[in-house]
């Protein structure tokens, strides 16, 4: 029998994740790529056959990133030298000519199955990548959904095979394209959130051969894989904090798995050197970033957080305050997802700011019928929503919403302290994101919301609101008020 060992580390959702941070009074270290890249080297040094593979969204989330709009994450992922990765949905964030030219920028292979060039049925990217390692051959295909591609809605030059039964169709065209090749392992790379990697491995024709799949975007966090349909599922949380990795043997002949074991690697000080190279040529942008960027805009009275996007925090409450002051709304609802810091403040600088919110969007107001606010809400505090695969808000104060978990439904919603009435009306304010994006994310078309009024657009820059509110209200205490409530 011909075997092989590979460790296969795996990253997702890194997020312009790039410097580490202090880990309280003990003053460890944790997170950051040249702690990452320690790792890395250790185990290449310590292991054969070591492959590296990002899972989707480098991109977003880090003033690094957006300052040089994703070209300093390409160049320090240069450095890291993954093997291969997929597309997340936030690679499209500075558009689609930026991101072909950071995919000729990167000095690795960026795959994707199921994007297409419309009219001219060619794929966007290329589909898969065959590693031959120690004598063996890798395959690498890459798949996202429609769930989270939402983002490249307006660009008319992309069409798709995104849904969970067309991406699977794509795995297969190409599985079936090398049934005469001997691959011996193959591994798909996802972004389409945990949830989705289960539906889709139940799918997946066994006679495919599909060994493994390594997925991100919901952020999830994992004790051991799954495994449906005979298939691995692994995906590693969010950023640089930690990595997956598995250790596997595969059998030549059979081309199959025959050992495995996987565990989630903390990245810390405390068994882990940084790569010093790697860390000046960080602090390059760093340097850049801060005499740019460091001048303090407020004090807020306390930290404001934001640990979990599925439940109402301090800092989203923050945040929709401050803008439904300036945009005349009766309810401003915030996706939680656009808020990408943990905490804020109590000293507050321009790059602490830009940081928190790195996805600046024009918000428009709308008038909805307290009918429609009510099937919102409905829609936004379902359970399958708060799964991290869905879209939640923060809302202002003033909005008191509460679900009856064990029968999924709305008990009851008030604005204002009053009981909001099927026929009233009331002033919705939105991220354009949202509004694109509308019956996906809220249960609602934009053409509903617009029936009665047309809507308005109260401001072109999210981030500018911020700013003027939060330079005005030196000292602010934002707290956890019980605006979304689960009974």
């Amino acid at each position: 029998m011909s075997t092989r060992r590979f460790t296969i580390l795996h990253s997702n959702d890194l997020h312009g994740d790039f410097v580490a941070e202090s880990e309280g009074p003990s003053g460890h270290l944790i997170g950051g790529l040249s702690l990452l890249l320690g790792y890395l080297n250790k185990v290449r040094r310590e292991e054969d056959n070591v492959i590296y593979v990002i899972a989707g969204d480098m991109m977003q989330g880090s003033l690094i990133d957006s300052e040089f709009r994703g070209i300093s994450t390409v160049e320090l992922m240069n450095y890291v030298a993954p093997d291969v990765v997929t597309l997340g949905n936030h690679e499209f964030d500075y558009g689609l000519p930026h991101l072909l030219f950071l995919e000729r920028v990167a000095n690795f292979p960026i795959v994707n199955a199921n994007l297409y060039i419309r009219n001219y049925n060619r794929r966007l990217m290329r589909p898969y990548h065959v590693m031959h390692v120690a004598g063996y051959d890798i395959l690498f295909i890459g798949v996202i959904t429609e769930k989270v591609m939402s983002s490249i809605v307006p660009d008319e030059q992309i069409g798709s095979f995104i849904s969970l039964e067309e991406a699977c169709a794509e795995v297969g065209h190409i599985t079936n394209a090398y049934k005469n090749d001997d691959i011996d392992l193959t591994v798909l790379l996802t972004h389409i959130g945990y949830e989705s990697d289960l539906e889709l491995a139940s799918m997946l024709d066994p006679e495919w051969g599909v060994d493994m799949i390594i997925g991100g975007h919901s952020h999830t966090v994992l004790e051991q894989p799954a495994v449906v349909n005979g298939i691995q599922i692994a995906h590693a949380g969010v950023g640089t904090d930690q990595i997956g990795r598995f250790d596997i043997v595969v059998d030549g002949e059979t081309n199959s798995i025959i050992e495995s074991s996987w565990k989630l690697v903390p990245i810390d000080t405390r068994t882990i050197e940084p790569d010093p190279k790697l860390r000046e040529y960080i602090a390059s942008f760093r340097d850049t970033i801060d005499r740019k960027y460091n001048t303090l805009i407020v004090h807020l009275g306390v930290e404001a957080t934001h640990p979990c996007r599925e439940v109402e925090t301090s800092l989203g409450n923050l945040t929709a305050d401050a803008l439904v002051a300036a945009t005349d709304a009766d309810v401003m609802m915030v996706g939680s997802g656009s808020i990408r810091a943990q905490a804020l403040g109590p000293a507050v600088t321009l790059q602490d700011l830009l940081a928190c919110y790195p996805y600046d969007d024009a918000l428009t107001r709308h008038t909805v019928t307290g009918a429609d606010l009510k099937r919102i809400f409905a829609h936004i505090m379902r359970p399958e929503n708060r799964t991290g695969e869905g879209e939640c808000f923060q809302v202002n104060h003033g909005v008191v919403a509460e679900y009856d978990e064990a029968n999924r439904r709305l008990i009851s919603l008030r604005v204002g302290g009053r009981p909001v009435a099927d026929e009233r009306t009331y002033r919705l304010v939105l991220q354009d994101y949202h509004v694109r994006n509308a019956e996906a994310n809220l249960g609602i078309t934009t053409a509903e919301m617009s029936r009665l009024a047309r809507p308005r657009v109260v401001s072109t820059s999210l981030r500018d609101v911020l700013q003027e509110y939060l330079r005005d209200h030196q000292n602010r205490v934002a707290r956890v008020e019980g605006r979304l409530v689960y009974r």
